[in-house]
């Protein structure tokens, strides 16, 4: 059993890790090239300059910027157990995403215990409130996309942009991410079926921010135990 739980202990930093390289591998060498109006692309969507730009890459943009929240959500509660703190990771994946998140992953460890009391933060970050809103401006980027997106086109300047193609790769990441901290953050909240849970976190942002809204709250002034 010590040798089972030493190779699992191993397994998964050395499997994130794996995947962190992978992810800038792709990124730095077999990513589309860049161009020269990559900079002025991502100033426009950063301040709503949107005329001429697909519709797909606007709300694809807007939606890399939900997932740092829908991250937060639970590592704000994990990182309390840590050696490492969550906020310099969280804080950096509004800008780069899973290029941040992956070395806390990497470096965590399994932490399901929760010590009250919550402060402020913590309530903010476990408050239903946050995970509806998030689930309402992820289905009107969505919908935003559908009804107005190029997909044909987005393809294309997929294949042909560095930006979009990593950009795009990352929330592929993000989405298989989730589920690395789930386990835990199941535990905290003392939820023993955990298989369907694990099944909705893999439905790419739509089942992490599902499981926000419908997670029970963690406790305040107590320590859970699996």
């Amino acid at each position: 059993m010590p040798l089972l739980i030493l190779n699992v202990n191993f397994l998964r930093p050395l499997s994130l890790t794996i995947l962190w390289v992978s992810l800038l591998g792709y990124a730095f060498f077999f990513a589309p090239p860049d161009h020269p109006e990559t900079l002025t692309l991502i100033i426009n969507l950063s301040t709503g300059q949107w005329q001429g730009i697909n519709t797909w890459i606007i709300t694809l943009f807007n939606l890399m910027g939900i997932w740092p929240f829908c991250y937060a959500a639970i590592l704000f509660a994990d990182g309390r157990g840590q050696k490492i703190p969550a906020y310099p990771f969280v804080i950096g994946s509004f800008f780069l995403g899973a290029f941040v998140l992956l070395p806390y992953l990497i470096l965590r460890k399994d932490n399901p215990l929760f010590t009250g009391p919550l402060d402020w933060q913590l309530k903010l970050y476990d408050s239903k409130i946050l995970g509806a809103i998030l689930m309402l401006s992820a289905i009107a980027l969505v919908s935003f996309g559908l009804w107005q997106g190029d997909w044909s086109d987005f393809v294309f300047q997929w294949q042909n942009s560095r930006f979009l193609a990593v950009m795009s790769m990352d929330f592929c990441y993000l989405s298989l991410l989730f589920s690395v901290l789930l386990k835990d953050d199941l535990r905290r909240r003392n939820i023993n079926v955990k298989w369907p849970w694990f099944l909705l976190a893999f439905i790419p942002l739509f089942g992490p921010l599902t499981y926000l809204l419908l997670r029970p709250n963690l406790p305040d002034l107590a320590i859970i135990k699996d």
